[in-house]
């Protein structure tokens, strides 16, 4: 596995593994290899559809109301821009349902963009959400982390630690969502700012709706606004909602909210050469997946072209102008504190 995955690594960093010297403004050609490159990623930008406003994700039978500030990208256009563009293997984003990226934003700018999966394994008990110990957990995710950077270093990859909270997690126990946020730093890293890894959650009737955001710690204030913005826009349909569990008839998940924290709580290795950037999340299961935050090396290539005819790429459809939006986060959101009162002696309720 790990071969494979530094063999698609190698191939996504050759055409972009900069020198500093070239990644200073220049007026030298690009290389071939470049042109063709800048060539393929264009005719990605021009495939994509992107949909505003109310989108219906049929897969999780979920309503994105998206407005006019981000816009989603369906499950085929986005396994495209996870594979073509950002260089993951095909096999490694078959649960993708979808992305969403800011309004004004491509997938070649240096931006986040959201990845949608779902998760159906049945109604997530939230009856020990109260009874989390931030800090407890934290230490627990840490656990196994010297014996994983040992495999990391010996595949050749670097070692990751994660530093702790960027956003600890809250649970809003009236519209059933959960968000939580990592910081993460590289042995490689190179005096560069450590990673945010957001996680955001929202609870359904049958299973989980998971909305993912990578970028750097630097980002951290704009991103905190738009993950709980983008946790506020998805709501599952009726009949599939939270509150439309039936006991006894519907499944149940093995994990309480304290599970889905854990089991989702994301451990990453990376590899980054040059000015550009890969994050391997490695997920709980076994199974991999890949993020490619290419858009130094695209700006790179798209400053040098500045002026020539192709330089820009064009967008993938008329923009609309992102509307103006609330950068407050959600006040009914309250961080997860201890419970004093004793845990539920219901198995089903227990985290794993």
């Amino acid at each position: 596995m790990f071969v494979r995955l530094f063999a698609a690594l190698a191939a996504a960093l050759s055409l972009f593994a900069v020198t500093p010297a070239l990644a200073s403004p220049a007026a030298e050609a690009p290389t071939p290899e470049q042109a063709e490159r800048l060539q393929q990623l264009q005719a990605i930008v021009d495939s994509l559809h992107p949909q505003y406003d109310t989108v219906v994700v049929r897969q999780a039978d979920v309503t994105l109301n998206l407005g006019k500030a981000y816009y989603f990208l369906n499950a085929e256009e986005a396994k495209r821009v996870l594979t073509e563009g950002w260089g993951n293997p095909a096999d490694s984003v078959t649960d993708v349902i979808g992305m969403i990226f800011p309004a004004d934003k491509l997938f070649v700018d240096d931006t986040w963009g959201a990845v949608l999966t779902y998760s159906a394994d049945g109604y997530v008990s939230d009856a020990d959400a109260n009874k989390i110990k931030p800090d407890e957990l934290l230490t627990q995710l840490r656990q196994g982390e010297d014996q994983d950077n040992a495999a990391r270093r010996e595949a050749g990859f670097s070692t990751i630690h994660l530093v702790g909270w960027a956003q600890p997690p809250a649970y809003d126990a009236q519209k059933h969502n959960l968000i939580w946020a990592k910081e993460l730093s590289f042995s490689d890293a190179g005096g560069a700012p450590n990673t945010l890894n957001y996680d955001v959650r929202v609870l359904g009737r049958r299973g989980v709706f998971s909305m993912n955001l990578v970028t750097g710690m630097e980002h951290l204030e704009a991103t905190r606004a738009d993950a709980n913005r983008l946790m506020a826009t998805a709501t599952f349909n009726e009949g599939a909602r939270y509150t439309d569990f039936k006991e006894g008839v519907d499944k149940k998940a093995a994990y309480g909210v304290a599970g889905l924290i854990a089991g989702g709580a994301v451990l990453a290795v990376a590899k980054k050469a040059g000015i550009l950037g890969i994050l391997f999340l490695i997920l709980k299961k076994g199974g991999v997946f890949l993020i490619a935050g290419a858009g130094a090396a695209f700006a790179w290539l798209r400053n040098m072209f500045a002026g020539k005819k192709g330089g820009e790429f064009r967008t993938a459809s008329a923009r609309v102008a992102p509307a103006t939006v609330d950068a407050e986060p959600d006040p009914g959101l309250a961080p997860i504190v201890q419970d004093e009162t004793p845990p539920s002696t219901d198995e089903r309720d227990k985290p794993l």
